[in-house]
C-alpha cells in the first residue's frame, strides 16, 4: 500500500510517497481503510524536525475519515465497513494516516458524521478535539466573556462556534478580511489583528499563539488557553495559565461528530488533493491566507 514518510528533515521536498506493508491490527486495534486525511500544520512541524526523531523513517499524518477493514483481538462495538473518524496522535511514527490503511486504537474512533462525505469528515478529528478541549479547559459559565486568536483560521473557527454553543460571548480576533466569516461562526464581537477588545475578557483560547500580547486583554483571575505546549506565556494577576495538549479521545470525537451530523458544527476544507501529490499539499500548507483544511484522498 501507498504511504506518505519522510526519511529527512526540511522542506516539502522530504515528503515521498512510497509503497509499505500493510498494518495488522493487534489487540484493542482496528485497521481503517483511508479514504480522507486531513493535512495539519503538526505535519509540516514533523517534516521540519520540531520533534525530533532523526534517523528514522516518520510517517505523517494525524486525522483519518475511512471504513474500518479489520478488527483486532477483543475489539466490540464496531464492524467491518463501518465508515469511522479518528485521531492517530504521535508527531514521530512509522506510520501515520496520510496511507492507503492505518491501525489505531478502537478507542480513538468515533462514528463518521451524518451528512457529509469523507472528505470534510477528515477536518475534524485534530482541530475538533484541540478546539473542544480548550473550551472545557476555560471552565467559564454561560454568559461569560472569551477572546478567541486566529479565529478564522480552523482550529480557531472552531472554538468560536463551540464557545457560542457554551453560550459564551466570543470576541474574535483575525484579519480585517475575515470579520463576516467569524461572525457567522457565531462571533458576537470582531477585532481586526492588531486591535485589542473593549476592556478584559474573562478568558482567552490563544489559537494564533500570540502569548503575552493577548494575556494582558485577560481580566485579573481570568483564564488563558494556549494551544502549543510550553508555548504558553507567564502567569500574572491570578491568570490561569492552561497549555493544552490533544489527546486521542474517541467518546468527545463522537460528540463532535454528532455536533457535525446535527449542521450545528461546520467544518471547512480548502482543497481535496490525491494522495499521490502529497508534495503539493505540503507546498500549499506553508503558504499563508489558507482557509479550511487541507485534505488528501487516496481515491
Amino acid at each position: 500500500m501507498r504511504a506518505v514518510v519522510i526519511d529527512g528533515f526540511g522542506g516539502p521536498e522530504q515528503v515521498r510517497v512510497v509503497e509499505v506493508p500493510l498494518p495488522e491490527p493487534g489487540a484493542g486495534q482496528v485497521r481503517v481503510r483511508v479514504r480522507a486525511a486531513g493535512v495539519n500544520p503538526v505535519d509540516g512541524a514533523v517534516r521540519a524536525g520540531v520533534f525530533g526523531g532523526g534517523g528514522q523513517r516518520i510517517g505523517l499524518g494525524w486525522d483519518v475519515a475511512g471504513e474500518v477493514d479489520a478488527l483486532g483481538a477483543g475489539v466490540g462495538g464496531w464492524a467491518v465497513g463501518q465508515e469511522v473518524i479518528g485521531l492517530q496522535y504521535g508527531p514521530v511514527k512509522p506510520l501515520g494516516t496520510h496511507a492507503e490503511y492505518v491501525v489505531l486504537d478502537a478507542s480513538a474512533l468515533a462514528p463518521a458524521p451524518a451528512g457529509v462525505d469523507a472528505v470534510a469528515a477528515a477536518a475534524l478529528p485534530l482541530s475538533g478535539l484541540t478546539a473542544g478541549r480548550a473550551v472545557r479547559l476555560l471552565g467559564l459559565a454561560p454568559g461569560s466573556s472569551v477572546l478567541v486568536t486566529g479565529a478564522a483560521g480552523v482550529v480557531g473557527g472552531l472554538v468560536v462556534q463551540l464557545a457560542a454553543r457554551a453560550g459564551l460571548v466570543v470576541t474574535a480576533l483575525a484579519g480585517p478580511q475575515d470579520e463576516e466569516l467569524v461572525r457567522s461562526l457565531g462571533a458576537t464581537v470582531f477585532v481586526p489583528r492588531g486591535g485589542a477588545p473593549v476592556g478584559p475578557v474573562d478568558g482567552v483560547v490563544d489559537a494564533a499563539v500570540l502569548g503575552a500580547e493577548v494575556l494582558g486583554f485577560v481580566r485579573d483571575g481570568g483564564v488563558y488557553v494556549g494551544l502549543r505546549p510550553h508555548g504558553g506565556p507567564a502567569a500574572e494577576r491570578g491568570v490561569t495559565v492552561v497549555e493544552q495538549e490533544v489527546a486521542p479521545d474517541g467518546a468527545h470525537l463522537a460528540e463532535l461528530s454528532g455536533l457535525v451530523g446535527e449542521g450545528a458544527l461546520t467544518l471547512r476544507v480548502a482543497r481535496e488533493i490525491p494522495l499521490a501529490d502529497a508534495v503539493e499539499a505540503h507546498v500549499q500548507l506553508a503558504e499563508s491566507g489558507t482557509r479550511g483544511r487541507l485534505v488528501l484522498t487516496t481515491g
